[in-house]
């Protein structure tokens, strides 16, 4: 009987081992560009671009792509004028992983904490991809007067299909946490080696190396917990009880965000513009992003496109 029950201890033990022999974030973060700022829950890895004096746009990344994902479009932004406010979220790239659930009220004060930490000023834009496109809304829903416009790739908050790992293991404490633990880290490799190598440079390595950083594959699970499977309903109502301008861009051919979450926006937000760029799936910022920052430009900006 012993052994039946040191096995499964020792299956029980496997993802702790496999995250403790991960790269911490700290060690990352010496090799980190741009800047570090040490916020209320731990150092957050942000960068600038662009002219001092531009319109600020600050951008906010998905689930499972660190900052990087916005490497082509941001020059198309700041060739607009605007000074560009990149970083990552707790958990991804160079910042720190902290514990405790993701939910859209942590990502805010991460976000809130930064903006002070920089001293934003009022009237900036916001961007939000994917899941960031939740964490946009509800900072948007809270401070609508603070913000210029709000901009959603793709956002997160009306339905998605990130598959049915995910799906089981937000459901499901304990035993979920241990197969996503497992299993996450194959899947998402297999997902990186079908992205698209020409898009960012070496993108599928650049997403692999995420699973190499501790407190990732946590953060992620975590998020899909706190923030994906959340409804952002009360928050792009209240939003729509404001004069604030909202954009929303969709990938025509996306199967994680499906084309069908802009008749939900519409019902909850009717002043929303919305733009479906036909031949995009989900990776919008670096498949088509003179496209998006075309759609994105400030309004009456002489580059301003629309569809």
């Amino acid at each position: 009987m012993i052994w039946p029950a040191l096995g499964l201890a020792g299956l029980a033990l496997l993802p702790g081992l496999r995250e403790a022999l991960r790269t911490p974030a700290r060690h990352l973060q010496k090799q980190a560009p741009g800047q570090l700022a040490r916020l209320s829950r731990g150092k957050t890895h942000f960068q600038w671009s662009g002219p001092k004096d531009g319109p600020v746009a600050v951008l906010v990344h998905g689930l499972t792509t660190p900052s990087f994902v916005w490497t082509l479009l941001t020059p198309h932004l700041t060739a607009q004028g605007y000074r560009v406010l990149s970083y990552d979220l707790y958990g991804r790239g160079y910042s720190d992983a902290p514990r405790g659930l993701q939910t859209p009220d942590f990502f805010c004060a991460q976000l809130e904490d930064l903006l002070a930490h920089e001293t934003v000023a009022d009237g900036f834009a916001l961007i939000g991809y994917s899941m960031g496109g939740a964490i946009a809304t509800a900072f948007a829903a809270r401070h609508p007067k603070r913000l210029q416009q709000l901009i959603l790739l793709a956002p997160a908050g009306m339905g998605h299909d990130l598959g049915p790992l995910a799906k089981w293991a937000a459901d499901w404490p304990i035993v979920g946490d241990w197969a996503f633990h497992m299993m996450f880290p194959r899947s998402h490799a297999a997902y990186a080696r079908g992205e698209r190598a020409d898009a960012i440079e070496d993108l599928p390595r650049l997403l692999k190396n995420e699973l190499h950083r501790r407190g990732y594959t946590r953060s992620v699970l975590s998020s899909l917990r706190g923030t994906i499977r959340q409804t952002m309903e009360a928050q792009h109502r209240a939003i729509a009880r404001t004069d604030l301008p909202v954009t929303a861009i969709w990938g025509g051919q996306d199967p994680i965000i499906p084309l069908r979450a802009m008749g939900q926006l519409t019902q909850w937000n009717r002043a929303v513009r919305h733009h479906v760029i036909e031949d995009a799936d989900h990776g919008l910022p670096f498949t088509h992003p003179a496209q998006v920052a075309g759609i994105a430009a400030r309004p009456g900006a002489s580059s301003f496109t629309g569809r």
